[in-house]
């Protein structure tokens, strides 16, 4: 080869060519590192996270529902209890299911067809289509064939006790949550922790069950309450009959263990049934005897005169004039409902007279009676516990003129629940001393609170009894083989500021008299046949529940069984109102 043809140079597409091939295995080798630093970050930077990615796919973490704690009565009966269902769900991107398998699932699940369609495939993740079947029913459901359908354990509420203890029980909601009543007030109680378990998804959009057990459920723990099944049935019999009797609108009873403060029954009407309870009035489930108030009547006298024993004021045998039936207090009149002339202290609480009350408290300064009335319990809630309970109204004794002073001597001018009614007697039935309210069962002794004197609270307890007897307003309260003792109580209903023709009557009872075990408090609200005073309206409801619940419990007799004398109708005395 020539000299000449060594020392030219190369073609300029040879150069080219060559620059090609690097820039080539350049890119190459740039895209490789790429791939082997994006594998690297894939493998050990976002592993976990890929693979929860991956897992969502196919994985599902389900919460496994508690058992609810029961509620019981006293005597452990059951009043709330927690019955296995099951709930159907999907994952709307794997369901398969014909028009025609959609429609007889509807109508199983008893659903609108567009409603159940939205549930199955409106959403984008895991839903419910229905909660709380039957057992039998979701058996069914899942017969029907669809893909992607799935079930799960759960729990439904039961009440054995149905309208019978329907507002105090209460139920529970979404989640069994409590929503009313005890249900509410116990949650933390009665509420288990739920666990969670972790299920496989196939490709048919199916669950693969217990592939792990994430956190085991907690049950709620059982709850007993003090009320005794036997006497709430009972008290919810009566009233039910007292109202249908008398053509009320609505009425309420608490019965009270006169030792403890414990509520043996409590029961409202109207009422509903908590195990059906879709189309239910709202108003049905208000626990009336806590949540509403009313004005007292005449069951308030036994307070005032006990105000005026313990100040010295009066003794039982002390006369008061009642004048011709009637007092006038600057522009306003009190009246008797009839003449009874002068009166001892203890016939103004048989007969129940008006202007016998009001004079009795106007001899007291507003301070000392209003202080009888707030230690008595009235003007606070009983602190039951109970969601929703008041305290009534009860003004502060600044703001009391004599009139006023005058018409709260008889229950005019304030107001009460008839739990806070029932709790107040208990000072005449324990030597003077409040009990607590208690709902739930307690075990020991309860120690009161010193109110009045043991002498004074069995003075006044004398008075009462005189109520039940010939020639006292509540003779019909009567109980053959027992002495009882209790005050009636007659007062108009306040409607727009005025005081309409429409009345709630009432009784507070004691029994036995030689040694209260029960305090029976009644309230019926617009009584509207014939009759509307507390004796003969709410006092045979008392005989009926005392009697009854007095043997139940096995309290001894106190009085011949032939003890109960009537007087004839004409001689009967209505209360004032």
């Amino acid at each position: 080869m020539s000299s000449a043809t060594l020392g030219r140079r190369a073609p300029p597409s040879i150069a080219l060519s060559h620059a090609r091939s690097v820039f080539l295995f350049g890119a190459l080798g740039a895209l490789f590192l790429v791939l082997v630093g994006r594998s690297l970050d894939l493998q050990w930077l976002e592993d976990a996270f890929l693979q929860g990615q991956g897992a969502a796919r196919y994985a599902r973490v389900l919460e496994v529902p508690a058992h609810r704690g029961r509620i019981v009565d006293r005597n452990g009966v059951a009043l709330a209890i927690s019955t296995p269902v099951k709930s159907l769900w999907v994952f709307p991107d794997k369901v398969e299911a014909t028009p025609a398998q959609l429609a007889e699932l509807a109508k199983l699940v008893d659903m609108p067809p567009r409603q159940l369609a939205l549930r199955m495939h409106g959403a984008d993740e895991f839903t419910y289509v229905a909660r709380r079947l039957s057992p039998e029913t979701a058996e069914r459901a899942e017969a029907i064939g669809i893909r992607g359908l799935n079930e799960q354990n759960e729990y439904r509420r039961y009440y054995p006790g149905g309208e019978v203890t329907a507002q105090l029980v209460g139920f529970t909601g979404d989640g069994d949550r409590g929503q009313e009543g005890i249900e509410l007030a116990q949650q933390a109680w009665l509420a288990g922790k739920p666990g969670s378990r972790r299920v496989i998804i196939d490709r048919r959009g199916d669950a693969v069950e217990d592939i792990a057990a994430i956190r085991a459920p907690q049950a709620g723990r059982d709850l007993a309450l003090s009320i005794d099944s036997r006497i709430q049935f009972l008290a919810f019999n009566e009233l039910q009959a007292a109202i249908a009797r008398n053509g009320a609108k609505a009425g309420s009873v608490v019965v009270l263990d006169a030792k403890s403060g414990e509520v043996l029954a409590l029961a409202n009407w109207p009422t509903y049934n908590p195990n059906r309870r879709e189309k239910v009035v709202r108003g049905r489930m208000r626990n009336r005897a806590l949540t509403d108030t009313f004005e007292p009547g005449s069951t308030m006298k036994p307070f005032t005169i006990a105000a005026a024993l313990a100040a010295g004021k009066v003794t039982p045998q002390t006369v008061i004039h009642t004048e011709a039936g009637q007092m006038t207090i600057g522009p306003d009149t009190i009246h008797d409902a009839h003449r009874a002339g002068p009166l001892t202290v203890e016939q103004v609480i048989q007969k129940s007279s008006n202007i016998g009350a009001a004079k009795i408290a106007l001899e007291l300064p507003a301070k000392t009676m209003w202080k009888m009335f707030t230690d008595a319990g009235f003007g606070s809630p009983p602190q039951t516990g109970f969601p929703g309970e008041v305290g009534g109204r009860l003004r502060p004794p600044r703001t009391w003129r004599p009139i006023e002073q005058a018409t709260m001597a008889y229950g005019h001018g304030l107001s009460v629940t008839l739990v806070q009614l029932a709790r107040g007697y208990t000072i005449f039935a324990d030597g003077g001393k409040l009990k607590p309210v208690e709902l739930l069962k307690t075990s020991g002794p309860v120690v009161g609170v010193p109110v009045i004197s043991p002498a004074i609270a069995h003075e006044v307890l004398h008075m009462l009894e005189m109520v039940t007897k010939p020639g006292g307003t509540a003779p019909e309260a009567q109980v053959a083989g027992y002495r009882v003792a209790g005050k009636t109580g007659t007062a108009r209903k306040v409607e727009g500021g005025v005081y309409a023709r429409r009345y709630v009557a009432s009784f507070v009872g004691l029994a036995p008299v030689s040694d209260p075990r029960l305090v029976i408090a009644i309230m019926i609200d617009e009584p509207s046949k014939g009759d509307y005073y507390g004796g003969s309206v709410a006092g045979p409801v008392f005989s009926h529940i005392a009697g009854a619940a007095l043997r139940l419990l096995g309290v001894p007799t106190d009085a011949p069984v032939d003890n109960v004398v009537l007087p004839p109708p004409e001689a009967l005395v209505p209360e004032d109102s």
